[in-house]
């Protein structure tokens, strides 16, 4: 609890964390919501996270959920025997109150809060807004229930819906603020049309190649056009019906090999470029895979659309005949070598510098600096 005031303290002093927040944040606590289980990192396992529970490891239980830093509280949909992907999470404190700094609420708004996970966020927004305001959400009932004993003994008391967030929830509309705990590639409609005119939406947003922005949406009203920024570097994890398909090895087809153009390096060579390379190349997803027998030298980044598109370039050695391989009706690499080269070519801009509208039609547009600089149409 010490540590957790001292992280209060700090995101005070930054002024990450608003006065008008800091009630909230000290009457309902991060540890009060973060499950008695948690994984934390640990390089040594398959999955990449130990299980940690607060009565055997108490210590490290509560370091975790004190610090800054987010925990995972759920692998696998919570089915066993899965591949341990992290599916739920605590966020870092920092992120949780720069998003609701971007929400912007004062009293006596209605919020649907997206996405109730541990039930933290919605106990922070009813510790601030009264219960009676705030509506939240829950696609994974073992979750909604979990959240829901914790909310009880906090004495806050939002509403409760399990449901999928991505309808939003029209009995409770309209709202004048929409905050997501969950990553999307699509805003859904529902969410526009269940917001007050001149109301706004903050939700984690990425595609499949770069899940990292914070978007803050306006919406104008009934028949126009919503518009919004990215605000923030954030990383969530992906509403269950919008997570990107898994890269699957290609299907039998002519192969097309070469050398790479550019250090394959370069297609992730920090957050920016990775965001807007992720704008330009729709549908693809990246991932990294390498032989356990021999790692150093088969560590390669490999690329897929879902739709029979495939590529796949070596680190080492990236400009020797065979390093490059791709597969499909789109060749993948060439995209992103040239969307990197787009991105360069207009003075690296940092992903704050892009944005996304809505149109009435619900199609769905990027741009860069401003609506008149399209980037590209998101694929629903």
């Amino acid at each position: 609890m010490h540590r957790y005031t001292e992280v209060i303290a700090g995101l005070t002093m930054s002024g990450t964390l608003e006065a008008a927040w800091r009630g909230a944040f000290e009457r309902a606590p991060r540890h009060a919501f973060v499950p008695d289980t948690v994984w934390l990192p640990d390089e040594h396992s398959l999955s990449g996270y130990r299980q940690v529970e607060r009565s055997r490891e108490p210590d490290a239980w509560w370091d975790a959920v004190s610090a800054d830093e987010a925990v995972v509280t759920q692998l696998d949909d919570g089915m066993s025997g899965g591949p341990g992907t992290s599916t739920s999470s605590g966020s870092m404190p920092s992120l949780v109150a720069t998003m609701l700094r971007e929400l912007a609420v004062q009293d006596g708004h209605r919020v649907l809060d997206v996405g109730t996970g541990t039930g933290w966020t919605s106990a922070l927004l009813a510790a601030r807004l009264g219960g009676e305001q705030v509506t939240t959400i829950e696609i994974d009932p073992v979750l909604a229930a979990d959240a829901g004993r914790k909310l009880e003994a906090a004495h806050l008391a939002p509403c409760r819906v399990v449901g999928d967030g991505l309808a939003g929830w029209s009995p409770g509309a309209p709202y004048d603020r929409i905050h997501s705990t969950a990553a999307v590639r699509w805003i859904p409609p529902e969410w526009i049309e269940q917001t007050v005119p001149d109301g706004i939406v903050v939700t984690p947003w990425g595609t499949p190649y770069a899940n990292a922005g914070l978007l803050r949406l306006v919406v104008e009203g009934p028949g126009q056009e919503a518009h919004g920024r990215f605000v923030e570097n954030a990383s969530f994890m992906w509403m269950r019906a919008q997570r990107p398909h898994v890269v699957a090895a290609p299907a039998l087809g002519t192969t097309r090999t070469g050398a790479s153009p550019i250090d394959p390096e370069l297609a992730e060579e920090d957050v920016h470029a990775a965001f807007a390379i992720g704008l330009r190349v729709p549908g693809v997803r990246s991932i990294h895979r390498w032989d356990r027998t021999d790692p150093a030298t088969t560590y390669r980044i490999e690329l897929s659309d879902s739709h029979g598109s495939w590529a796949s370039v070596r680190y080492r050695n990236w400009g020797d005949e065979g390093a490059m391989k791709q597969t499909g009706p789109r060749q993948l690499w060439d995209e992103v070598c040239e969307a990197r080269t787009w991105w360069v070519e207009r003075g690296r801009p940092e992903l704050t510098r892009f944005g996304l509208t809505v149109r009435p039609d619900g199609r769905q547009q990027t741009w860069l600096d401003s609506p008149a600089h399209p980037v590209g149409d998101i694929a629903h």
